[in-house]
């Protein structure tokens, strides 16, 4: 903790993922609101300039001892970090269902006040990737903890104007035609990663409990693809690849490029699990946000 010019001490904020889509939006209005922030981190490098304005806990969630010292003196807990593929010698249900118990469990011996963890619509235990499987064990093992107030926030997609994917489909609507993986019926609500920031920051002082994150628009695949394409000025036809050539492209592109490899089979598969809020915009609004279109924020980008 840290004592203001006021005499009074900010309390610590421990904040995992922090150089993902959301993780950049989220530090960057924690600081701007004057929070005391620590950033979980392999590579300081990776925070750039925001490196120099918080506390640094080098370390990792297959690290129990690190985790132990990231969550020492912090009042509470954001975990964002999570994986949408292998990353050797870690398989992503190590990093998303075990890495969240490691962390849990250290910020409740910890005594940490409120942990909230960043889940994802459509996660079941019987979905069909293993991305939604890991994300909804981890969302039961924070749902039964006790002793520590828990705070569970599951979004639809979310993207920024110059976020990975936004930029490859940007690409992608330079070609004559823009290929889309299956059937690109999949719906889902987008959010933006600065609403999804300011609802993060809304829920530290809302009561505890699940909320959903959605867009204000339900959107399929095929429409996201067309709203990203026009932002860009280049409207471009479709092309559909069935599911089963773009699975032996990927897998061919992973053995020949290992983890340099621009896409995986599991991460296109993700485009295939529909992502929709049963109550709609109303937790986020419930939050105090008011989420954006798509076209207006890339429009603005």
């Amino acid at each position: 903790m840290r004592a203001t010019g006021t005499g009074r001490v900010s309390p610590v904020i421990l904040v995992t993922g922090a150089t993902g889509v959301v993780g950049s939006a989220l530090l960057s209005q924690l600081l701007a609101d004057g929070q005391e922030v620590r950033c979980l981190v392999r590579d300081p490098q990776s925070l750039g300039p925001a490196r120099v304005r918080v506390q640094l806990s080098l370390a990792d969630l297959g690290d129990p001892r690190g985790l132990r010292h990231a969550v020492r003196g912090a009042e509470t807990v954001i975990h964002l970090a999570a994986a949408i593929r292998d990353q050797p010698p870690r398989r992503l249900e190590e990093i998303n269902a075990l890495g969240t118990y490691r962390l849990l469990r250290a910020a409740e011996s910890a005594g940490v006040r409120r942990f909230v963890f960043f889940s994802a619509l459509g996660a079941t235990l019987h979905q069909r990737t293993r991305f939604f499987r890991s994300k909804a064990l981890a969302e039961d093992i924070v749902a039964g903890a006790d002793g520590i107030e828990t705070t569970i926030l599951a979004p639809s997609i979310i993207y920024a104007p110059d976020d990975p994917w936004v930029t490859m489909m940007r690409r992608l609507a330079l070609l004559p035609l823009v290929p889309i993986s299956g059937s690109g019926r999949a719906a889902y609500e987008p959010l933006s990663a600065r609403d999804a920031a300011a609802a993060t920051i809304a829920a530290l002082a809302a009561d505890p409990g699940r909320y959903e994150l959605a867009g204000p628009e339900r959107l399929t695949y095929d429409e996201i693809a067309r709203v990203i394409g026009a932002a860009a000025g280049r409207v471009r036809p479709h092309v559909h690849v069935p599911l089963p050539v773009v699975r032996r492209v990927l897998l061919a592109t992973r053995r020949l490029a290992g983890e340099r490899a621009f896409a995986t089979w599991e991460e296109a598969e993700l485009l295939e699990v529909p992502m929709v809020a049963e109550r709609g915009t109303a937790d986020i609004r419930r939050l105090g946000i008011d989420p954006e279109p798509m076209a207006t924020v890339l429009g603005g980008s």
